[in-house]
């Protein structure tokens, strides 16, 4: 591989890195799982670099293939960084999990365990939405519409409130 798409992949990968890994760990059973799964994205995109044609976002590109790469290896699971998911009139926290108090951690267990019952196409909506992308971007690498991810996001929310209505 030559040094421009080489410097390409590190330079996006230093960018992107940390939103792969998250990705990873909602189809994974656990943070190992989840490391080894990341391998395999790198790999993955790794060896698609030369046919990067630069027609959409780097990032765009790589999430797409992390996607890929998951729902292929059919894995599960969720972490990291503070976010928040408001479902109806409630708000979760979702947090690095050493910073979160006993409910929020029980919480954040419960929503882990209703996002691993969606199923693979909602997994993906959701788990793009909690990373912050942009509508726009997640239909890029879902290859649905806006309007459709708008409306799947509504419903995928709903659903993931009715599955959480017990604890909250």
């Amino acid at each position: 591989m030559n040094k421009d798409l080489e410097n390409t992949f590190l330079n996006a990968l230093d960018e992107h890195q940390h939103k792969l890994l998250r990705i990873c760990s909602v189809y994974s059973k656990d943070d190992d799982d989840a490391k080894d799964l990341f391998q395999e994205v790198l790999v993955n995109i790794w060896k698609s670099m030369p046919t990067f044609q630069g027609s959409s976002n780097i990032g765009t590109w790589m999430y797409r293939i992390t996607l890929n790469v998951c729902l292929r290896l059919k894995t599960k699971e969720r972490g990291r960084q503070k976010k928040t998911l408001r479902l109806d009139s409630h708000a979760i926290n979702i947090y690095k999990t050493e910073t979160l108090e006993n409910g929020q951690q029980e919480q954040l267990v419960q929503l882990r365990k209703c996002i691993k019952q969606l199923n693979e196409a909602d997994k993906a909506v959701i788990t793009l939405y909690l990373e912050e992308l942009p509508y726009k971007e997640i239909a890029e690498v879902t290859g649905l519409t806006e309007n459709t991810i708008a409306v799947k996001i509504k419903r995928i929310k709903n659903k993931l409130l009715n599955c959480l209505k017990p604890i909250i």
